[in-house]
């Protein structure tokens, strides 16, 4: 039931959802183009990239959902990222935004990274503001050090007026303490 509701959001054509049911049956039944004895020993003792772009050609379109889900990262390297961009953005100094207000950050970080790697000067390794690191695992001796003048998240006219309120607040605080009760 999973996979019919998968194939669908994926497909959503009538044409394309019918394709893929045929491809996908052929597939799993060992049917059609994936009946030969090759293909079925191949199946089990090959790498699964390699299997799906020898014998998947007759089966356009499950052959390209495979290398889709073949070629999603396998590691935890993009969560770590995150992770540590969050933490960058969320410090001890920053800790009165919102959860929603520091995932926008990320968010936008990790755009900005993105997009950074499209310019020439990225291309050049002239700069590298925003990819702290890069995607490789290795050292970060060549990386240099990320300056943060430039990179201010912080909002000083919000952070006064969450200052005055909690002022505010704690002056009626301290004016109910004043109060005594008699008994």
């Amino acid at each position: 039931m999973e996979r019919m509701k998968c194939f669908k959001r994926l497909f959503s054509d009538d044409e394309d959802y019918d394709k893929i049911l045929e491809e996908f049956g052929h597939f799993f039944l060992k049917t059609g183009p994936f009946c030969d004895s090759e293909s079925l020993f191949k199946r089990y003792t090959s790498d699964p990239k390699s299997w799906w772009a020898n014998f998947g050609a007759h089966t356009p379109l499950l052959q390209g959902l495979a290398f889709k889900v073949l070629g999603q990262p396998t590691s935890s390297s993009c969560c770590e990222r995150n992770w540590s961009t969050y933490s960058f953005v969320h410090s001890l100094g920053r800790n009165r935004l919102t959860p929603k207000r520091a995932e926008d950050l990320v968010f936008i970080h990790n755009n900005l990274r993105l997009l950074s790697r499209n310019t020439l000067q990225y291309r050049d390794e002239r700069t590298k503001m925003w990819d702290v690191g890069g995607d490789e695992f290795g050292t970060m001796e060549d990386i240099g050090i990320l300056e943060f003048a430039e990179l201010s998240l912080d909002e000083p006219e919000k952070e006064a007026v969450y200052f005055s309120e909690d002022a505010n607040k704690e002056n009626e605080m301290e004016k109910n303490d004043d109060v005594v009760e008699l008994e």
